[in-house]
């Protein structure tokens, strides 16, 4: 099984019903007005300079 490194961030609890590719590995979801509710950010510790970041495991 392939691994990610993914990181998902909410920034309101409306439903997406759109998803924008910003870039190869950052996707956001827009709701019915438009604004960002979610983002999603592969090979994000690649990606995101953050010095500690904690992390969970969700088995598939």
């Amino acid at each position: 099984m392939e691994e990610t490194d993914t990181l998902y961030i909410i920034f309101s609890d409306k439903s997406p019903v759109e998803t924008r590719d910003l870039d190869e590995n950052t996707l956001i979801d827009l709701d019915a007005n438009g604004q960002m509710c979610t983002m999603t950010i592969e090979q994000a510790k690649d990606r995101v300079d953050i010095p500690n970041v904690e992390h969970t495991t969700i088995k598939s």
